[in-house]
């Protein structure tokens, strides 16, 4: 049977018209069970199931993504050294895209896991930016503090996987400043590093 899971968050979207509603355990790790909907490019709900060691390092990651005539799925396991990803499509998600005159996304899955690291960033979910903070010690941490990740961005709703290097630094008062390339958010926080308000992504 499914366990019961304790805590719950929603945030709702602010570049898109959707939302994000996750179950959550975080006593010992976090193990965690949520769904994205978002209108665009195409509707579609992505559910997902993230779990972390100890640590806040993430052991496993499912997700199946489903629109109009389409599925897709993936699922990311670490065992020591490195991550095996595996996928799964139904339907057709590209010409779905093309009927809006959209380029067709990248396959779903990683074409190297071996580039990956220990931080999963789903695309558009506020959730995932509390693994590197929990994980690197950064709740708490004197202001200026910054550390470097390389996530791997599972990119919606594609579930393409791709390693993304981005950077996250204490401002204090309850705010980091998250990086990845060009872009930069000053993300705030409550008191267990999960996102209150993202700028121009998503407020709780």
């Amino acid at each position: 049977m499914m366990s019961v899971l304790p805590h719950a968050l929603i945030w709702q979207r602010l570049d898109v018209t959707g939302a994000e509603h996750v179950t959550f355990d975080d006593r010992s790790g976090l193990v965690a069970r949520g769904v994205a909907v978002a209108a665009d490019p195409v509707p579609y709900a992505c559910r997902y199931d993230l779990m972390t060691d100890d640590s806040w390092a993430t052991v496993r990651f499912e997700a199946t993504v489903e629109g109009a005539g389409w599925l897709r799925s993936v699922r990311m396991e670490r065992a020591p050294g490195r991550w095996r990803v595996t996928t799964a499509e139904q339907g057709d998600l590209d010409a779905a895209l093309r009927a809006i005159r959209r380029a067709a996304p990248p396959q779903p899955g990683c074409e190297d896991p071996d580039e990956l690291d220990l931080d999963v960033d789903l695309a558009g979910s506020p959730l995932t930016n509390t693994l590197p903070l929990r994980r690197l010690g950064l709740l708490g941490a004197a202001p200026g503090t910054s550390r470097a990740v390389t996530a791997a961005w599972v990119l919606l709703p594609s579930l393409a996987v791709v390693a993304e290097s981005q950077s996250y630094t204490v401002l204090g008062s309850g705010r980091v400043r998250y990086t990845a390339g060009d872009f930069t958010a000053d993300l705030h926080l409550d008191a267990g590093g999960y996102v209150t308000y993202y700028p121009g992504l998503a407020k709780r």
